[in-house]
């Protein structure tokens, strides 16, 4: 199969954030009354702003919203630990220099993602994806059709790159190929990926000619 682009996630993906994610959210949790478990087991793949209405269920939009611009603060400041995760900077220098496009597709609103894409020493995808710019976040497909749209491209014609189950399933709900990156095992339909792996370092692009690319495993 041939394609022509690449949509990444961001957190858990290309860029090792979780412990910085762990810190903020265990700590929202203990002031409300929730468990670190609890809160992480939910987060993940979401936007903050999803997470925060599932948690503050009942309360109104103006304490959500406050509690929401006060936890971004938080995430946007505290980049202690983020760096780039194994394979994350040669495969994408591999696609700058194949001239294949791709497009960074995050959950994350523009100050966490950008903070922690800075942090991580990534180079500037072509389009960046926030959480503002959609209504509905992963697992429903909209960030990814925006992504491949802005791109020039449809998202059958472009590979998705997660780790999180909404992710997951955003990607497949676009009609994506997906490549699931340690994604956890009772993702459901992670047996409709077309790679499931635990490094992007396994992943190898090939040009393909006329701005195309084919995809295969290390042996």
């Amino acid at each position: 199969m041939t394609y022509r682009g690449f949509l990444f996630d961001l957190d858990g993906t290309l860029v090792d954030s979780l412990p910085a994610v762990e810190r903020a959210w265990s700590q929202w949790g203990a002031r409300h009354g929730f468990t670190a478990d609890v809160i992480l087991n939910f987060i993940h793949g979401k936007q903050a702003i999803t997470s925060l209405r599932h948690f503050m269920a009942g309360q109104s939009e103006e304490a959500i919203q406050a509690e929401f611009l006060r936890l971004e603060s938080i995430e946007a400041s505290d980049t202690d630990g983020v760096q780039a995760l194994p394979g994350a900077q040669v495969l994408l220098a591999t696609l700058n220099e194949l001239q294949i496009p791709w497009a960074i597709v995050t959950s994350g609103s523009i100050p966490v993602a950008h903070a922690r894409h800075k942090a991580a020493g990534l180079p500037a995808p072509a389009v960046f994806i926030t959480a503002e710019n959609v209504k509905r976040g992963k697992p429903e497909p909209d960030a990814y059709l925006l992504g491949a749209e802005q791109l020039g491209l449809s998202a059958r014609e472009c590979v998705v790159v997660e780790d999180a189950p909404a992710g997951v399933l955003a990607g497949l709900n676009a009609g994506s190929a997906v490549i699931a990156v340690n994604a956890p095992a009772d993702t459901p339909r992670l047996s409709d990926v077309t790679f499931s792996l635990t490094t992007l370092e396994a992943l190898v692009v090939t040009g393909a000619g006329k701005g195309g690319f084919t995809l295969s495993l290390k042996a």
